[in-house]
Protein backbone atom coordinates (compact mmCIF):
# COMPACT_ATOMS: atom_id res chain seq x y z
CA UNK A 1 0.00 0.00 0.00
CA UNK A 2 0.99 3.42 -0.87
CA UNK A 3 1.99 5.83 2.03
CA UNK A 4 -0.19 9.40 2.39
CA UNK A 5 1.16 12.14 1.76
CA UNK A 6 3.08 11.04 -1.86
CA UNK A 7 2.49 14.70 -3.30
CA UNK A 8 3.28 17.75 -1.76
CA UNK A 9 3.06 21.65 -2.67
CA UNK A 10 5.29 22.17 -5.65
CA UNK A 11 3.32 18.99 -7.26
CA UNK A 12 0.51 21.94 -7.99
CA UNK A 13 0.73 23.92 -10.81
CA UNK A 14 -1.45 27.07 -10.78
CA UNK A 15 -1.64 27.93 -14.38
CA UNK A 16 -3.45 31.27 -13.89
CA UNK A 17 -4.57 32.98 -10.77
CA UNK A 18 -6.91 36.41 -10.42
CA UNK A 19 -8.95 38.27 -8.00
CA UNK A 20 -12.67 38.26 -8.31
CA UNK A 21 -14.20 40.00 -5.69
CA UNK A 22 -12.41 42.49 -2.77
CA UNK A 23 -14.68 43.07 -0.03
CA UNK A 24 -14.86 42.20 3.14
CA UNK A 25 -13.56 39.12 2.29
CA UNK A 26 -11.14 38.09 -1.15
CA UNK A 27 -12.17 35.78 -3.49
CA UNK A 28 -9.58 34.68 -5.68
CA UNK A 29 -10.16 32.12 -9.24
CA UNK A 30 -7.32 29.48 -9.98
CA UNK A 31 -6.94 27.21 -12.98
CA UNK A 32 -4.83 24.73 -12.22
CA UNK A 33 -3.69 21.19 -12.13
CA UNK A 34 -1.64 18.29 -10.06
CA UNK A 35 -0.94 14.50 -10.75
CA UNK A 36 -3.72 12.15 -9.85
CA UNK A 37 -3.36 8.98 -7.64
CA UNK A 38 -3.40 6.92 -11.24
CA UNK A 39 -0.08 8.81 -12.06
CA UNK A 40 -2.21 10.58 -14.66
CA UNK A 41 -2.35 14.34 -14.51
CA UNK A 42 -5.38 16.29 -13.70
CA UNK A 43 -7.19 18.19 -16.99
CA UNK A 44 -6.40 22.11 -16.10
CA UNK A 45 -9.78 22.73 -13.62
CA UNK A 46 -11.29 25.87 -12.06
CA UNK A 47 -12.01 26.89 -8.71
CA UNK A 48 -12.93 29.35 -6.25
CA UNK A 49 -10.84 30.11 -3.10
CA UNK A 50 -12.38 32.47 -0.31
CA UNK A 51 -9.08 33.78 1.09
CA UNK A 52 -9.37 34.43 4.75
CA UNK A 53 -6.74 34.74 7.11
CA UNK A 54 -6.53 32.67 10.50
CA UNK A 55 -8.19 32.61 13.26
CA UNK A 56 -7.90 32.29 16.97
CA UNK A 57 -10.82 30.25 18.95
CA UNK A 58 -10.47 30.21 22.92
CA UNK A 59 -12.52 28.16 25.58
CA UNK A 60 -12.07 30.35 28.62
CA UNK A 61 -12.30 27.14 31.39
CA UNK A 62 -12.05 27.63 35.59
CA UNK A 63 -10.70 24.45 37.05
CA UNK A 64 -11.87 25.10 40.10
CA UNK A 65 -15.36 25.95 39.74
CA UNK A 66 -15.75 23.09 36.67
CA UNK A 67 -17.60 26.22 34.49
CA UNK A 68 -16.81 27.52 31.30
CA UNK A 69 -17.50 30.99 29.47
CA UNK A 70 -19.46 30.57 26.12
CA UNK A 71 -20.35 33.52 24.11
CA UNK A 72 -23.95 34.19 22.04
CA UNK A 73 -23.76 36.27 19.14
CA UNK A 74 -25.37 36.56 15.96
CA UNK A 75 -24.12 35.56 13.31
CA UNK A 76 -25.34 35.48 9.54
CA UNK A 77 -23.91 32.41 8.32
CA UNK A 78 -26.84 30.54 10.33
CA UNK A 79 -29.78 32.65 8.90
CA UNK A 80 -32.27 30.83 7.20
CA UNK A 81 -31.73 27.60 9.14
CA UNK A 82 -34.39 26.39 11.55
CA UNK A 83 -32.27 27.54 14.11
CA UNK A 84 -31.61 30.52 15.80
CA UNK A 85 -28.93 32.62 14.20
CA UNK A 86 -27.62 33.29 17.74
CA UNK A 87 -25.07 30.68 18.32
CA UNK A 88 -22.84 30.23 21.55
CA UNK A 89 -19.19 30.20 20.77
CA UNK A 90 -15.62 30.50 21.99
CA UNK A 91 -13.88 33.69 22.25
CA UNK A 92 -12.67 33.88 18.87
CA UNK A 93 -10.97 36.35 16.23
CA UNK A 94 -8.92 37.11 13.84
CA UNK A 95 -5.41 36.86 13.37
CA UNK A 96 -3.69 40.43 12.54
CA UNK A 97 -0.51 40.51 10.84
CA UNK A 98 2.22 40.21 13.37
CA UNK A 99 0.34 38.65 16.07
CA UNK A 100 0.59 35.54 17.60
CA UNK A 101 -2.05 32.88 18.36
CA UNK A 102 -1.18 33.49 22.10
CA UNK A 103 -1.57 37.38 21.34
CA UNK A 104 -4.79 37.45 19.84
CA UNK A 105 -6.42 35.02 22.31
CA UNK A 106 -5.56 37.49 24.89
CA UNK A 107 -6.95 40.42 22.85
CA UNK A 108 -9.80 38.95 22.31
CA UNK A 109 -10.28 37.76 25.65
CA UNK A 110 -10.73 41.05 26.86
CA UNK A 111 -12.83 42.68 24.27
CA UNK A 112 -15.47 39.94 24.09
CA UNK A 113 -15.39 38.63 27.53
CA UNK A 114 -13.62 41.23 29.81
CA UNK A 115 -11.19 37.85 30.41
CA UNK A 116 -7.28 37.47 30.90
CA UNK A 117 -5.87 34.04 30.09
CA UNK A 118 -3.46 32.84 33.18
CA UNK A 119 -2.61 30.02 31.05
CA UNK A 120 -3.37 29.09 27.14
CA UNK A 121 -2.94 25.10 26.82
CA UNK A 122 -2.91 23.96 23.40
CA UNK A 123 -5.63 22.12 21.85
CA UNK A 124 -4.97 21.78 17.82
CA UNK A 125 -5.05 23.84 14.39
CA UNK A 126 -7.35 22.72 12.05
CA UNK A 127 -8.11 23.90 8.77
CA UNK A 128 -11.98 24.95 8.82
CA UNK A 129 -13.23 24.04 5.12
CA UNK A 130 -10.56 23.18 3.02
CA UNK A 131 -11.97 22.58 0.11
CA UNK A 132 -12.68 26.39 -0.78
CA UNK A 133 -11.31 28.59 2.42
CA UNK A 134 -7.24 29.06 3.61
CA UNK A 135 -8.84 29.84 6.95
CA UNK A 136 -6.78 28.19 9.55
CA UNK A 137 -8.01 27.97 13.39
CA UNK A 138 -6.02 27.87 16.28
CA UNK A 139 -7.57 26.54 19.16
CA UNK A 140 -6.78 26.83 22.85
CA UNK A 141 -8.10 26.01 25.87
CA UNK A 142 -8.32 29.20 28.10
CA UNK A 143 -7.23 29.40 31.95
CA UNK A 144 -9.56 31.66 34.44
CA UNK A 145 -11.64 32.49 36.97
CA UNK A 146 -15.91 32.28 36.58
CA UNK A 147 -16.08 34.13 39.51
CA UNK A 148 -16.94 37.93 37.82
CA UNK A 149 -17.51 36.31 34.57
CA UNK A 150 -20.31 36.92 32.25
CA UNK A 151 -22.27 40.20 31.12
CA UNK A 152 -22.45 42.22 27.74
CA UNK A 153 -19.44 43.01 25.49
CA UNK A 154 -18.19 43.41 21.93
CA UNK A 155 -16.88 46.29 19.69
CA UNK A 156 -19.34 48.58 19.41
CA UNK A 157 -17.57 50.02 16.00
CA UNK A 158 -16.92 46.65 14.61
CA UNK A 159 -21.03 45.65 15.16
CA UNK A 160 -20.30 43.01 17.78
CA UNK A 161 -22.92 42.79 20.06
CA UNK A 162 -22.09 39.95 22.70
CA UNK A 163 -23.55 38.06 25.98
CA UNK A 164 -20.73 36.34 27.66
CA UNK A 165 -22.35 33.26 29.97
CA UNK A 166 -21.02 30.81 32.71
CA UNK A 167 -21.94 27.43 32.20
CA UNK A 168 -21.18 24.29 33.95
CA UNK A 169 -18.84 22.05 31.91
CA UNK A 170 -21.78 19.48 32.08
CA UNK A 171 -24.40 21.43 30.59
CA UNK A 172 -21.56 22.61 27.80
CA UNK A 173 -20.96 19.12 26.63
CA UNK A 174 -24.72 18.73 27.18
CA UNK A 175 -25.15 20.87 24.49
CA UNK A 176 -22.77 19.26 22.11
CA UNK A 177 -24.64 16.17 22.55
CA UNK A 178 -28.04 17.12 21.86
CA UNK A 179 -27.01 20.14 18.83
CA UNK A 180 -27.54 23.34 20.65
CA UNK A 181 -23.80 24.37 20.04
CA UNK A 182 -23.25 22.99 16.35
CA UNK A 183 -20.40 25.08 15.49
CA UNK A 184 -17.02 23.38 14.85
CA UNK A 185 -14.65 25.36 17.22
CA UNK A 186 -16.49 24.98 20.07
CA UNK A 187 -17.42 21.28 19.16
CA UNK A 188 -13.40 20.66 18.96
CA UNK A 189 -12.80 22.42 22.15
CA UNK A 190 -15.37 20.96 24.53
CA UNK A 191 -14.71 17.35 23.35
CA UNK A 192 -10.93 18.22 24.48
CA UNK A 193 -12.46 19.41 27.61
CA UNK A 194 -14.43 16.04 27.74
CA UNK A 195 -11.36 14.30 27.35
CA UNK A 196 -8.91 16.30 29.71
CA UNK A 197 -11.37 17.74 32.31
CA UNK A 198 -9.90 15.36 35.43
CA UNK A 199 -6.22 16.12 34.24
CA UNK A 200 -6.64 19.95 34.75
CA UNK A 201 -8.58 19.81 37.76
CA UNK A 202 -6.09 17.59 39.51
CA UNK A 203 -3.35 19.95 38.04
CA UNK A 204 -1.27 18.41 35.73
CA UNK A 205 -0.54 19.98 32.78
Amino acid sequence: MTEPFQFKTSDVKVEKRETVFQGFFRMDKLWLTHPRFDGRDMPVFTRELFIRGDATCVLPYDCDRDEVVLLEQFRLGALGRSQSPWLLELVAGMNEEGETPEEVAQREGQEEAGLTFSRLDKICDYLVSPGGSTEMIHLYCGHISTEDAGGLYGMEHEHEDIRAHVVSADEAIAMIHDGRINNAAAIIALQWLELNRSRLREGKQ
